[in-house]
């Protein structure tokens, strides 16, 4: 993580021993947790300049995003969505994109080969 921001709650982003949670492959974009199906989404976010920390800090708050990362290139963060449905990841996109400060955004769904 890049210096200055600070580490995600573990147990909310799933890291190894502290309440990671297993999943079940349902098929394209689809796991389950707890034996519901969820859809799962990948939000590339562009930050106006200097308001990064900011916005990582109001989205680290934001149901439905399970892991964040800040990132170098043309975009300054990448969150993880969690959620029962397509239609429900896209409720979170629209609360980032409602953030002050959030320029853009490009959501990537999952997929089977």
């Amino acid at each position: 993580m890049s210096p200055g921001y600070p580490k995600c709650d573990s147990a909310r982003v799933g890291s190894p021993g502290r309440g990671r949670v297993r999943y079940a492959y349902l098929g394209p974009g689809f796991t389950t947790r707890s034996g519901a199906a969820t859809a799962i989404g990948f939000v590339l976010i562009d930050i106006e300049p200097t308001r990064e920390k900011e916005i990582y800090q109001r989205l680290l708050k934001l149901d439905g995003i399970v892991e964040l990362y800040p990132l170098f290139g043309e975009y300054d963060l990448i969150a993880k969505v969690e959620e029962e449905s397509f239609d429900a990841i896209g409720t979170v996109v629209s609360k980032i994109r409602q953030l002050e400060g959030v320029k853009a955004t490009k959501t990537l769904t999952r997929m089977s080969l």
